[in-house]
């Protein structure tokens, strides 16, 4: 199986101060990898890097054999990479429903003289975009929610909203941000079950940041650890359980 993703001396300073440092990793087309590292180890600013909203400082980022380094987040999503974020994006005044349905108009075949007359064209794509949506909804398990205001889910609920609204832009690559936050254990491992179901049911690649490492070393069938911005450790989960390096500097402290 081939690469979907080729990360290759990624490197990111701010001013004087280097977040990421000559970073190497791939992630397997149809894989579940992991990005591990105590805080502050530049987890976030890798994915921010992939996704285009920081501009790489040296370095390469490969999707699917093409060099995508510093292209725009749009078209980043365009080309079939979506995330979710550390801090939870939504539209929170909105209802459930509709924060997948305006994810899903991203791919809405129809322009605004169809919208504002309200053409066949428009309404055929806009009962396949409303049919996706509550589709979307019943596989992640939210369909009784959806006429729920967004802000008033449970948290957990709202991760897999948010997780919904990313799966809704056809990605082939799920970049998760610590998805399991502020969550308890019985979320914790439902949410591990459904990402290895998103694998399967949407044929795609998942790279996930998690300190949960229970969660991490169940799931993730190749892991990269990090620490103060450098590749610490990459392989097997069973290898990296057993690193001493890795121990030393994540497993082992308290620095969660």
């Amino acid at each position: 199986m081939s690469d979907i993703l080729q990360v290759r001396g990624l490197t990111k300073r701010f001013g004087g101060l280097a977040a990421v440092s000559e970073v190497d990793f791939s992630v397997r087309e149809g894989g579940i990898a992991g990005l591990i590292g105590p805080n502050g180890a530049g987890k976030t600013t890798i994915f921010n890097l992939i996704t285009g909203v920081y501009k790489v400082t040296a370095g390469a980022v490969t999707f699917e054999g093409k060099d995508i380094t510093d292209t725009e987040p749009y078209k980043i999503a365009d080309i079939g990479i979506t995330r979710t974020f550390q801090n939870i994006r939504l539209f929170k005044n909105l209802t459930v429903f509709d924060n997948v349905l305006t994810a899903c108009h991203a791919s809405a075949g129809y322009g605004l003289f169809d919208s504002l007359v309200r053409t066949p064209r428009f309404r055929r794509e806009e009962k396949v975009l409303r049919d996706k949506s509550i589709e979307l909804l019943s596989i992640l398990g939210l369909a009784d929610r959806k006429d729920a205001i967004a802000n008033g889910l449970p948290y957990g609920l709202q991760r897999r909203l948010e997780i919904t609204r990313a799966l809704a832009l056809d990605p082939r690559l799920l970049l998760l941000d610590e998805p399991a936050a502020g969550m308890n254990p019985d979320e914790t491992e439902q949410l591990m079950r459904l990402i290895a179901d998103i694998r399967d049911r949407f044929k795609l690649s998942v790279l996930v940041i998690e300190h949960h490492m229970d969660l991490v070393m169940r799931l993730c069938e190749h892991i990269v650890v990090l620490n103060f911005g450098q590749k610490l450790a990459d392989g097997t989960p069973d290898a990296i359980r057993g690193d001493k390096c890795v121990i030393e500097a994540y497993l082992g402290g308290g620095d969660e």
